[in-house]
């Protein structure tokens, strides 16, 4: 049984300059530096990347520098969400002329929401459209709407060799597990979004998660996803507090996003700049974040150095 997506695959930041393009080589060096802490996969232009914030121009070019870069080393996969089908569908297009094979789909937003059966519908028109493989992406607060587990199982049916993974960023933790009760032991990936419930996941059987944070700790978050997967409770449960703690580092700021862009920066690659309108992080913001980082920094090493 083939997996194609485990592991960690982070919703990876978009660094951008001045004037809101992205910075291709800080964003290469992000790169290489994610591939060389043993990270599983990129997922470019999600949440965490500020998709909808880029121009359409700039997503699509961060997409293509990721596949070109990456160059197969490592899976991508590609945000696609958007506002209605057809703009996704579009996006799709967009993606399969750079050569892109995944794309991560979540329910269309910015709309009023009458029934999980328009979601359905949703995945329905993009297969027949598009050629790409689709990860179903549940991610409540973005879009108004909350796939239930028989949504997303009823989705995952339509085509199982096309739709290869589901990314459950609800916190609906019961459901998740419904759905990793049913694909548990098939090709299809069970990813957990939510940090805080990611190790339990994989120590029951998740196939991996899509932490934040990642390019900031990307051999920790390893260590950690492999002691989970080898079943070593007592050294998971050490790494779960491990990143709880970094996790803290995301509400040092009002926004997570300039919070996760700092500590990224701090590793040298990239500025923390995020994209206006957004809230930046503030100086004392700076320094607890700082001291977080080296924190972490610390704590691993020591679990390292006492394994």
């Amino acid at each position: 049984m083939t997996k194609k997506l485990h592991g960690i695959i982070p919703p990876i930041i978009s660094p951008v300059d001045e004037s809101e393009n992205i910075d291709v080589e800080g964003y290469k060096n992000l790169l290489d530096y994610c591939i060389a802490g043993g990270l599983h996969g990129i997922f470019a232009a999600g949440t965490n990347g500020e998709a909808l914030a880029l121009t359409q121009s700039e997503r699509n070019k961060i997409i293509k520098i990721t596949l070109e870069h990456i160059d197969g080393r490592i899976p991508v996969i590609a945000g696609v969400m958007d506002s209605s089908t057809r703009r996704v569908i579009e996006n799709i297009k967009a993606l399969e002329g750079m050569g892109g094979d995944c794309a991560a789909v979540t329910p269309i937003f910015y709309d009023r929401h009458t029934s999980q059966s328009e979601t359905i519908r949703h995945f329905e028109n993009i297969l027949k459209e598009t050629n790409v493989d689709l990860v179903i992406y549940n991610i409540p607060p973005f879009t108004g709407i909350k796939l239930t587990a028989e949504t997303v199982i009823e989705i995952a049916e339509l085509d199982r060799n096309r739709i290869v993974a589901y990314k459950d960023s609800s916190g609906a933790y019961a459901e998740f597990m419904q759905v990793l009760a049913k694909y548990k032991d098939t090709s299809f990936s069970v990813m957990q979004g939510v940090t805080g419930q990611a190790l339990s996941a994989v120590l029951l059987g998740a196939d991996g998660f899509v932490p934040a944070l990642a390019p900031a700790f990307p051999e920790m978050f390893v260590a950690a996803y492999e002691a989970a997967k080898s079943k070593d409770v007592n050294l998971t449960w050490k790494y779960n507090e491990l990143i709880r703690e970094s996790s803290k580092i995301l509400s040092m700021s009002k926004n997570a996003t300039a919070a996760a862009k700092y500590a990224i920066s701090l590793r040298g690659f990239t500025d923390q700049r995020v994209i206006v309108p957004q809230d930046t992080i503030q100086p004392g913001e700076e320094v607890k974040i700082r001291d977080k980082v080296s924190e972490i920094d610390r704590e691993f090493a020591a679990m390292n150095a006492a394994v």
